[in-house]
């Protein structure tokens, strides 16, 4: 069997990581999260001073400051392509050898991005077999589902919020507390988030429609388990 590369897109709170755990659970590929290893990235520069070597990186002639990157990714606006996208294809060619295949969730996230990430992946896994997931909800839903989301302290995991889980105060999935994202999930970042993925992340589309690879556009205002059947019924 083709080692596989499925790619899952959409506007903030579409159920991206939600889709590709479970994806990754079913069919035994490797969860590609960025925000996590951003999030890895952001806590080994935690309380650096100024001057210190470690929280730089220079990367395409561009000097990156991490602790920049931080504040950028804290208040909804988008990392640098550049770092992001240093990150993304160094850990995907690490992967490679040692996985049956990746789901990427969250990356890439613009132009810049996809026109450096998906050409790696075609020299990995072969055009064929990468399949494009495109996650679409309206704009109110993004506002709704993120201020009220939770994750768990833990492992990350990103709990739905539903009559059944609204007074959850424990992941179900590890036991940890379930804590909201200061910041990243007000209502006021989300709206940036909102415009940062019309303006920066939506023009992925015309890549993928110019380079002959198919978008799968699902209804991302379903249950959990029917977008799921959706996902799967694409990649198949």
């Amino acid at each position: 069997m083709q080692k596989q590369a499925i790619i899952i897109f959409g506007p903030p709170g579409a159920g991206k990581g939600t889709q590709a755990e479970l994806l990754s659970e079913k069919l035994g590929l490797y969860l590609f999260e960025t925000s996590k290893i951003l999030e890895k990235q952001f806590k080994r520069v935690e309380g650096l001073p100024e001057d210190s070597k470690e929280r730089f990186l220079d990367v395409e002639g561009e000097r990156i400051d991490i602790l920049k990157e931080k504040e950028n990714w804290k208040t909804g606006n988008l990392c640098t392509p550049s770092y992001v996208t240093y990150l993304v294809i160094s850990e995907i060619n690490n992967l490679f050898n040692d996985t049956e295949g990746i789901i990427l969730s969250g990356s890439p996230r613009t132009v810049y991005e996809v026109e450096r990430v998906v050409p790696a992946l075609e020299k990995l896994y072969g055009k064929e077999n990468i399949k494009i997931i495109f996650l679409e909800i309206t704009p109110e839903t993004t506002i709704f589902r993120n201020s009220n989301r939770k994750i768990c302290e833990l492992m990350r995991h990103s709990i739905l919020f539903n009559k059944e889980t609204e007074k959850l105060t424990i992941c179900p999935l590890d036991g940890s507390k379930l804590i909201k994202r200061k910041g990243l999930d007000d209502p006021e970042t989300i709206k940036v988030r909102i415009k940062e993925y019309n303006d920066r992340t939506l023009p992925m589309v015309e890549y993928f429609q110019k380079n002959n690879l198919k978008l799968n556009k699902i209804n991302g205002e379903q249950s959990v388990a029917d977008v799921f059947a959706d996902v799967l019924k694409a990649i198949r």
